[in-house]
């Protein structure tokens, strides 16, 4: 899935964070709510100006910033 035209970043909106485009809901608000359990049809109901889609492109943008992230390893 091409999370890019569901998850955007404008340092006007949350601070910057990546939300879902047209919303206030953040990438994290979003992960932290299905690491407790949350299902995705709730979080449809919980809120309701989010698609399905939009959890499944929130999913995709983290794994990528994950998987491009560099580990430093530092020495003692």
């Amino acid at each position: 899935m091409d999370y890019k035209d569901r998850i955007v970043s404008d340092h006007n909106v949350m601070l910057g964070k990546p939300i879902v485009k047209g919303t206030r809901i953040t990438v994290e608000l979003l992960l932290r709510k299905l690491s407790e359990g949350v299902s995705v049809k709730d979080l449809l109901l919980m809120y309701e100006n989010i698609k399905e889609e939009d959890v499944y492109a929130a999913l995709t943008y983290a794994s990528d910033v994950i998987g491009n992230e560099e580990i430093l390893v530092s020495k003692k």
